[in-house]
């Protein structure tokens, strides 16, 4: 074979290998001219979710969507124009500007971080609290779903497991008596006193400030429920508000954020942080995030499920027809997947039944034992007493 026909050979494959390795590029990209945007106004707590790589991959390349999401406040939410003027929190772009300016700029969905603040936003404002004017709420509904935990220590659950509080079931724990548990607190009585002398001082459960904080309110939410038993009423709330905030207040510190409460129980060990209140999902975060340090203490770790808990719920409010297609979209089943297995979000009204075999940590498929999140203004209520 001459040397002219092997170099126009070369060439001649080149050439195929170039066409097929554009038709793979260019049906692998997708341009955002042919995406629909859906702007979102979120609250905290799944922020890396949201920038998922795959999810927004799915998202593009599946329902053709291109997602912008912008950080609110939940609270700010209610107060300030919900409009991308506003993002910046009342920075005076928004002035003037509502809902229903035509020159504002609209979002079609908002995704909050706690089930009491969606429904809050489908009620009229109050304009004796100058709340702002707001979309009208087309459909929607819970859409990541994580229950209240408390994590703790292997010897410290072998403990409460004798004194009756803790009791195990299919190689879960449960806080089967959180009643006696709060009245330990209360009365002042020490680790000591249930068995374990090396660890100082009296027993407590440290959370985020309920004041500040949206897990710990949610937390004090529970208590409130469990302790009126799930009546909650005006004689219910006058015999109970004040012993939590005798509860409250033998809490002592407390940190502002999960985030900083979860890395000190995991720094300091059984000896710092003997309990604390998180949520489900932070332990299978962080076995994602960091499987070194999860192997390090998976074994020692106890996560205890009180029973009956209550739902840390993110909810979509859509607000318009493209608002809809979002809603549809985080029905699809890698999307729920990716939310369980990487993040630690349950998905759904009920939270669903999952396949926990591969976590290496006492999990359960499902989460049956739950309180109703309790309304914007028994929360008021109980953080207005506490504070």
């Amino acid at each position: 074979m001459n040397k002219k026909r092997v170099i126009g050979i070369v060439i001649f494959v080149l050439i195929i290998v170039g066409v097929i390795a554009y038709k793979i590029f260019k049906d692998d990209t997708v341009s955002i001219g042919n995406l629909t945007t859906i702007y979102v106004a979120t609250g905290g707590g799944k922020e890396d979710f949201l920038a998922d790589e795959r999810i927004n991959e799915i998202l593009k390349k599946k329902y053709k969507l291109n997602v912008v999401y912008d950080t609110w406040s939940n609270g700010k939410t209610v107060s300030l124009p919900l409009i991308r003027e506003s993002v910046g929190l009342g920075n005076g772009s928004a002035e003037g500007l509502t809902v229903r300016s035509e020159n504002a700029s609209k979002y079609d969905v908002l995704f909050t971080s706690d089930q009491r603040f969606y429904d809050y936003y489908k009620l009229q404002p109050n304009r004796e609290n100058n709340e702002a004017d707001r979309y009208t709420v087309l459909e929607g509904g819970l859409t990541l779903n994580t229950p209240i935990v408390i994590y703790s220590w292997g010897k410290i659950v072998d403990a409460l497991m004798k004194e009756g509080i803790v009791t195990q079931t299919e190689g879960v724990y449960y806080i089967t008596d959180m009643n006696k548990l709060m009245n330990y607190i209360l009365e002042g009585k020490k680790w000591s006193d249930v068995g374990i002398p090396e660890l100082y001082g009296t027993i407590n459960i440290a959370s985020t400030d309920p004041v500040t904080s949206s897990p710990g309110a949610t937390y004090y939410g529970l208590l409130l429920s469990i302790l009126s038993e799930a009546n909650i009423n005006e004689n219910s709330l006058s015999n109970n508000l004040p012993k939590l905030k005798e509860f409250y207040n033998k809490s002592g510190y407390m940190n502002n954020t999960p985030a900083d409460l979860f890395e000190r129980y995991l720094k300091t060990g059984m000896g710092g942080e003997p309990m604390i209140v998180d949520y489900e999902k932070s332990i299978i975060d962080f076995a994602n995030s960091n499987p070194t340090g999860f192997n390090e203490v998976k074994d020692d770790i106890r996560i205890l499920y009180p029973s009956p808990t209550i739902w840390n719920s993110h909810c979509l409010a859509i607000f318009t027809e493209d608002g809809k297609l979002l809603y549809k979209a985080f029905e699809d089943p890698e999307i729920q997947q990716i939310a369980w297995t990487k993040y630690g979000f349950r998905m759904g009204i009920t939270g669903g039944v999952y396949d926990v075999s591969g976590l290496g940590i006492a999990v359960p498929k499902s989460i049956t034992s739950t309180v109703t999140s309790l309304k914007m203004d028994t929360y008021n209520k109980l953080i207005d007493y506490l504070r």
